[in-house]
Parts: structure tokens; C-alpha cells; sequence
């Protein structure tokens, strides 16, 4: 699964292992990392030059109820070509442009939409997805692959697969083949073509054939999703990204060291944050099956109202309040 985010560990074990190994004095050769914002602007020529010179075969994706990426051939066009054959369309003419921000950097990235999906869920940034997908270079070489359907946490993933996959539906349906096979109806359907930053930038997996600041491109089916509490304590993951930056590193409201997504006491205030909401409704129950949590009895869908003393800060994020519903007064 080449698609999953290498670690700072496996990276300084490698590099561990690099010095120890020198016979000299002269230790490890530091190879300065490439700025971020000098990359974008060149991934984004090299992606926009890939897109103005391969087409598709749109016209098969034209009232198709239940496209496959196995449907999809991507051409380059011969030399002296300027305009695809009758029923295909240039990539460039068909993408979505879209813009993120991911560590203090602008990035622009592109959507081939070729079906949105048919089911009522959208993941978040920070769920689980089941997928089938297929990872190529801008050469066409492929480097991962899954053709069975597999389950992913998006936050191990490359960023990019977080930003993309959010504005896609899941599946409409499935049906049971009756021999251990699920076929799915009407999946979010699409490409991604993504600049290296919000890809494996300077880190790609080791053995993965990947180099170094590659853009990358990856069809994907999106079947299911299901939402994420990483930590177990009642607030959905993508709910604890404070910020807003679709990322869950840099929120940490008591300062501990522990992102709030994996702290069971996200204000450090000694109540764990579970026992801080004081709603009788399992915040991870979804009994409508419209992505949207019971854990509130006004109704609203937000988890995260309980607020006893009235001042705007939720009490698992406020440290004046400690009421917990284990409570004699709240049991």
C-alpha cells in the first residue's frame, strides 16, 4: 500500500543506519530539502503540461449510471497533434482547478469528476474509505494499485487524498454477489492529479519506484466511508481539527504534547472528555444514516454543545468546566 504516508521513525532509523555505517569521519551528507513554494510552481507546469497534452474518452462517461475507472483510458496526443478524435476530450478542458493550504503553502491541484456518486454520505478529511484505485506517475508508470476493495484511514494517507476524496459521494448501493464478492452501484468516480507537496514530496516510500517531488495521478471508485473518533472519546475526529486546516497535528488545546484527535482529555482538566458530554446519546450513533451523529437531543447534529457555564467553549475543551456524566447529579 505505497499510497500510506512513510514515518518520521522508519526515516531516522534509515538515517541512523547510514552513519553508523561510514567508515569515515565525515558523517552524514545532508541533502537540503527543495522549498515548498519553488516546488509548487513546478509541479503545477509539469501537471498543467500533462493536462494539455493527454485526453479521455469522455463520451463512455456520458449517461453512464455506474462508471468504473477500468472504463477510463487516458491518450497522449501524437506529435503535431493539437485536438483529440471525435468523443474524447483534452484534460485540461474537462479538470476542476482546485486551491488548498498545507503548511503555510498554496497549493493547486486537479479533479477529473467523472462521477460524483450516488449514496448521501460525504467523508470527511479524517474517516475511514473503502476504495479501489489506481497510483501512476506522469510517465504512466504505475506504482500502486488495489483492485479489490480496500479500507483506508484518510489521515495516513498523502494530503491529497484528504482534500479530493471529501468532495466525492460515497457508492448509491451494493449488491452481495453470494460468493464472498460485493459489487457497488454508482461510486464516486474520479482522477486526481496532485502536486508533489500534497503528495510524498521529499519522503516516498522506500522501494516504491517513486522519485522525489513527483506530482502524482490516482483514479479512484469511492465506495464507503465511515467516521473516524481516533481517540474514542466522543468527538468525532474531523471535529477536532479547531482550526479548520484539514489537518489534526497542530490542535492541542491543553498543550500536553497530545493532539486533541488521540488525547482522551483534550482540556486537561482530569474529566475525560467522553464523560464531559452530559447527552444520553452515543456520539458515534447515526441512526438516520444521513452521516450526520444523533449525540445531541435539540436535534442540531453537533456532538460538541455541551456548554454548562454558558461562555462559548464547550466544556471538553473548557477547563473551568469539569462536570462529567459519571456524576451522581448526571447518572
Amino acid at each position: 500500500m505505497k499510497i500510506r504516508k512513510i514515518t518520521l521513525y522508519i526515516l531516522c532509523v534509515i538515517l541512523g543506519f547510514v552513519s553508523c555505517s561510514k567508515d569515515d569521519d565525515d558523517g552524514i551528507i545532508i541533502i537540503d530539502e527543495r522549498d515548498r513554494t519553488e516546488q509548487q510552481v513546478i509541479d503545477r507546469d509539469s501537471l498543467i503540461g500533462y493536462l494539455e497534452t493527454h485526453y479521455f474518452n469522455s463520451s463512455v462517461f456520458i449517461a453512464n449510471p455506474n462508471p468504473s475507472i477500468n472504463d477510463l483510458i487516458i491518450s497522449k496526443l501524437a506529435v503535431g497533434e493539437t485536438v483529440p478524435p471525435v468523443d474524447h476530450t483534452l484534460l485540461i478542458d474537462a479538470i476542476e482547478i482546485k486551491n488548498t493550504v498545507h503548511l503555510e503553502v498554496d497549493y493547486e491541484y486537479y479533479i477529473l469528476r467523472l462521477n460524483q456518486g450516488g449514496g448521501n454520505v460525504i467523508p470527511h478529511f479524517s474517516d475511514d474509505v473503502r476504495v479501489v484505485y489506481s497510483g501512476n506517475l506522469l510517465d504512466e508508470e504505475v506504482f500502486d494499485s488495489a483492485v479489490t476493495p480496500t479500507d483506508f484511514d484518510l489521515i495516513g494517507l498523502v494530503t491529497g487524498w484528504g482534500r479530493v476524496l471529501p468532495q466525492f459521494n460515497i457508492a448509491e448501493d451494493f449488491i452481495d454477489n453470494g460468493d464472498g464478492t460485493i459489487s457497488f452501484t454508482n461510486a464516486g468516480v474520479g482522477v486526481m492529479f496532485l502536486p508533489s507537496g500534497l503528495g510524498y514530496f521529499s519522503e516516498p516510500p522506500i522501494s516504491s519506484g517513486i522519485p522525489l517531488y513527483s506530482p502524482l495521478i490516482f483514479k479512484f471508485e469511492l465506495y464507503q466511508s465511515e467516521i473516524n473518533d481516533h481517540d474514542g472519546d466522543g468527538v468525532p475526529s474531523y471535529l477536532e481539527d479547531l482550526d479548520g486546516d484539514l489537518t489534526l497535528a497542530n490542535d492541542d488545546t491543553d498543550e500536553d504534547g497530545i493532539q486533541d484527535f488521540i488525547d482522551v482529555d483534550d482540556d486537561g482538566d482530569g474529566t475525560l472528555t467522553i464523560e464531559e458530554d452530559l447527552e444520553d446519546i452515543d456520539t458515534n450513533t447515526d441512526s438516520s444514516g444521513d452521516g450526520i451523529l444523533d449525540n445531541d437531543l435539540d436535534g442540531d447534529g453537533d456532538p460538541t454543545n455541551d456548554d454548562t457555564d454558558g461562555d462559548g467553549i464547550p466544556n471538553y475543551l473548557d477547563t473551568d468546566n469539569t462536570e462529567s456524566n459519571k456524576d451522581d447529579d448526571n447518572s
